[in-house]
């Protein structure tokens, strides 16, 4: 009986432990549903987690949970694209989180004010998103935020005052974003923090004196803004300061000697503001200092010896200020530098010899001074040297045979100086030089064949000086070769077929011992018909009249030639040809302009494509009759005939001849096999053939040509109709820039705009021309930067630019808006190339011209090194590469712009 008893006993002790284990779970079952069902209802996970029902919610991927099972804390995988928008999360049902990390996620919209209600975050991460919106000021609930970085997104607004109320922050980054306003004094409060990083905003007024009390920080960044002001000596209350990053501003004033308190400084960038005075002597204090920049100031006097006791430097640029004085031999001192330019100043003297102790040295820029004496011959101990600008000097004696020594050397750039003597046979060593420019100096012997050993070379500039003897056949072994300027020296004999095949005659001219052309033809002759041609003698235009010739200007006094000669020689140098003779030949060649050798139509005439009786085949642009009548269309004509006589570059379309008269007006070009790249890339067969290796090259040459025409033509050219269609391929699927129709010349002067129409294509046209009409070289730029998305894209990328214009929308992925026509790019170096492309392309398509970079830098930073992939191809995003791109081309020194070019 007591057994039963017992048993009984234990039976209701059972049934009541179970009871109240089951009403233990139904009190916890709501919380752990709640936070399962926020999760389960953002939509940031695949079908493929949510749907496994096997799968907890604390095993889906980045979400961590505590002991007992609470969700504590979401890291999302770099470039984990959440499915859903941010707001679908109800943040009010995990009210245990303490860290939220969803950098890099794809993030749209606005910072939900839930978040403010997680009291006991201590982690916040949304940087490199999409966000917009403002800051919510109820961010200064989160009182345990340690970690609050919103960086690389759309956030516009103020900083609001609140956010002086995160005591315990010690990491705070907002840079990278739209913020406007000035910086809240109230950030003084934060004496806890470590990393204040602002830049890359649009903040205004002056740097608040109260950044003084931060004095546990290490890293301040505030450059890229619109700060006004003087830097506040305060700042010198910073003594654990290693990284001081203001540049990118307005700021005046000087340099407060304060600075020189902070002893721990490694990196201080001071760059591109209006800081006058002196360099204080107290920046020798800083005797831990890497990094000094000081570059596109307002600063004089003479550069403190203070500056040459900093032994640790590796990278020092004063360039572009008004300093003075002579670069004293204590430089030498500075053993561990890299990066040396003092480019832009009033420096005068020699260099020192010491110059040749800084072994470490990649680049030395001293162009722009006023200095003299010779290269010393201690400069062969540079031997990592791979960038030498002496340019614009007064520099004088011969160049060192030594320099043939600096095997590491991609630029020599001595031009506009006073060399004499002989170009160092030893140049012919430097196998990995690219740009090569001794323009106008007084260098008076012949041109070394050994030259023709520079596999490498792109740019050869030896242009200006008394250069004797004949050309070298050896240069037309120089494959890489796209720029060529041998004009205004005393060469002789003839120019080698290599050569007279691939650059136009301006490269040439002002040789008068130069056989140019034929060798019946007189030099002097041929130079006055060129002269004629390029500025439209109205007097000649009227002989050609007269005389029923309908191609050439010629000379009343022109020396008669065979007909057979004159009708089946080489075409290519048509403007020895009797007009009416190479007139006919053209009649015979495409019938009379018969519709059958019409190859397109452009937009203000036809193509036609014709062979001639020397079997050479060519590119006739004919205007139609009408259009011919119309003064616009022959302004226009005469506008392209104007430029293209005067450019000489490899990537641009090669004008062999005209034919200006009021019944028959054409154009004679060489001829392009492949059509234009618009046309290549809507065709499934010639696309595939457009490998990516080929449209890299094709996006570089076209961003080269450009360069040139902005930068080195002696009046700037912009052309104002970069397209698809104005890209033309050749056999090899080279690129050449055609159509100069709408082209206008700029002034050397920055701000010489203009007003015109709006010319262009649609989809191609920089946006502010719609209200502003305001033409500039950035208007090329934007064009360009559509051109480069096009090419890698395989179609017009007209959606993306709106996101991007826009700043909003999803982010996209890189790999997904490739021509999927192509395979995936497999070689790190195909691959580099293709993310450097449209990080530019995107650069190019900012909707601010002012934020654009200038065709030169596009075409450097080709140039440059490349350098490896931070990140797998495949998560790299567009949102990445325009926040890199943004931070890149406003405030920080880049490998491209280490490499600068001097055509």
């Amino acid at each position: 009986m007591m057994s039963i008893i017992c048993n009984m006993s234990l039976a209701i002790l059972i049934v009541i432990a179970f009871s109240c284990y089951n009403s233990i779970l139904a009190a916890l079952a709501p919380s752990k549903q709640s936070e399962a069902s926020a999760l389960l209802y953002s939509g940031w996970w695949s079908p493929s987690v949510t749907d496994n029902t096997t799968l907890p919610h604390c095993a889906w991927p980045g979400v961590l949970c505590d002991t007992s099972g609470s969700v504590n804390g979401i890291r999302l995988a770099y470039g984990y694209q959440i499915g859903g928008n941010f707001s679908n999360m109800n943040f009010s049902l995990l009210s245990t989180l303490i860290l939220l990390n969803l950098s890099y996620n794809g993030l749209a919209g606005k910072i939900p004010l839930q978040i403010c209600n997680l009291s006991r975050l201590t982690y916040l991460d949304l940087s490199s998103n999409s966000l917009t919106g403002e800051l919510p000021p109820c961010v200064q609930n989160l009182t345990r935020l340690q970690i609050l970085n919103i960086g690389g997104n759309y956030i516009s607004g103020s900083i609001p005052p609140e956010i002086g109320n995160l005591r315990s922050l010690t990491n705070l980054r907002l840079d990278g974003n739209q913020l406007g306003g000035s910086i809240p004094s109230e950030i003084g409060n934060l004496r806890s923090l470590t990393d204040l990083y602002l830049g890359g905003n649009r903040l205004g007024g002056s740097i608040p004196p109260e950044i003084g009390n931060l004095r546990s920080l290490t890293d301040l960044r505030l450059d890229g803004n619109q700060l006004d002001g003087s830097i506040p000596p305060e700042i010198g209350n910073l003594t654990s300061l290693s990284d001081l990053y203001l540049g990118g501003n307005q700021l005046g004033g000087s340099i407060p000697s304060e600075i020189g308190n902070l002893t721990s400084l490694t990196h201080l960038y001071l760059q591109e503001n209006k800081l006058g005075g002196s360099i204080p002597p107290e920046i020798g204090n800083l005797t831990c200092l890497t990094d000094l920049n000081l570059q596109g100031n307002r600063l004089g006097g003479f550069i403190p010896s203070e500056i040459w006791n900093l032994a640790s430097l590796t990278y020092l640029i004063l360039q572009g200020n008004q300093l003075y004085g002579s670069i004293p031999p204590k430089i030498g001192n500075l053993r561990s530098l890299t990066y040396l330019d003092l480019q832009g100043n009033q420096l005068n003297g020699s260099i020192p010899l010491e110059i040749g102790n800084l072994m470490s040295l990649t680049k030395l820029d001293l162009q722009e001074n006023q200095l003299d004496g010779s290269i010393p011959p201690e400069i062969v101990n540079l031997r990592n040297l791979s960038y030498l600008n002496l340019r614009g000097n007064q520099l004088n004696g011969s160049i060192p045979p030594e320099i043939g020594n600096l095997t590491s050397l991609t630029y020599l750039l001595l031009q506009e100086n006073e060399f004499d003597g002989c170009i160092p046979s030893q140049i012919g060593n430097l196998e990995s030089l690219v740009n090569l420019n001794l323009r106008e100096n007084r260098i008076d012997c012949a041109i070394p064949s050994k030259m023709g050993d520079l596999r490498d070379l792109q740019q050869l500039d030896l242009s200006s000086n008394n250069l004797v003897g004949e050309i070298p056949v050896e240069l037309g072994n120089l494959s890489s070769l796209y720029y060529l300027d041998l004009h205004n020296n005393s060469l002789s004999g003839s120019i080698p077929n290599n050569l007279r095949a691939v650059f136009p005659y301006t490269a040439f001219l002002g040789n008068k011992d130069l056989n140019q052309f034929h060798e019946t033809q007189a030099p002097k002759r041929r130079s006055s018909i060129i002269h004629h041609m390029t500025v439209f003698i109205p007097l000649a235009v009227i002989s050609c009249i007269v005389v029923g010739s309908c191609f050439l200007f010629r000379r009343a006094t022109k020396t008669e030639q065979p007909e057979t000669t004159e009708k089946n020689g080489n075409f290519l140098s048509i403007w020895n040809y009797d007009g009416r003779i190479a007139y006919e030949d053209i009649i015979d060649a495409t019938e009379d302009f018969d519709l059958k050798y019409c190859i397109g139509t452009g937009g203000y005439g036809s193509v036609y494509r014709a062979r001639l009786p020397n079997g050479k085949v060519v590119a006739l642009k004919k205007l139609h009759r009408l259009e011919a009548e119309d003064p616009s269309f022959d302004k226009s004509f005469r506008n392209e005939v104007k430029h293209l006589t005067e450019i000489r570059h490899r990537s641009i379309i090669k004008l062999h001849g005209f034919c200006l008269h009021r019944r028959c007006m054409f154009l004679v070009y060489e001829y392009m096999e492949n059509g234009s790249l618009f046309c290549a890339l809507r065709d499934d067969i010639e696309a595939v053939e457009l490998d990516w290796s080929k449209r890299v090259n094709l996006v570089q040459d076209t961003a080269h040509a450009l360069s040139y025409m902005h930068h080195d033509c002696v009046q700037p050219i912009v052309h104002r109709d970069i397209s698809s269609n104005n890209i033309l391929l050749n056999s090899k699927m080279q690129a050449f820039v055609s159509d100069f129709g709408t082209a206008r010349l700029l002034g050397h002067d920055s701000s010489s705009n203009f007003i015109a129409n709006i010319a262009g294509t649609y989809g191609y046209i920089a946006p502010e021309l719609a209200y502003t009409l305001v033409v500039n070289e950035k208007c090329d730029v934007y064009s360009f930067g559509v051109v480069a998305m096009e090419t890698m894209m395989g179609e017009h990328p007209g959606d993306i630019i709106s996101i991007l214009l826009t700043s909003s929308g999803e982010d996209i992925m890189l790999h997904k808006i490739l021509d999927r026509r192509l395979p995936f790019p497999r070689e790190n170096s195909v691959a580099r190339s293709i993310v450097l492309i449209v990080s530019l392309a995107l650069a190019c398509l900012s909707a601010n011209p002012k934020s654009r970079p200038t065709m030169k830098q596009v075409s450097e930073a080709f140039l440059a090194r490349k350098s490896p992939l931070a990140k797998p191809f495949h998560e790299i995003s567009l949102a990445q590469l325009r926040y890199v791109n943004r931070s890149r081309l406003e405030g920080e020194s880049t490998e491209a712009s280490s490499g600068q070019s001097e055509e």
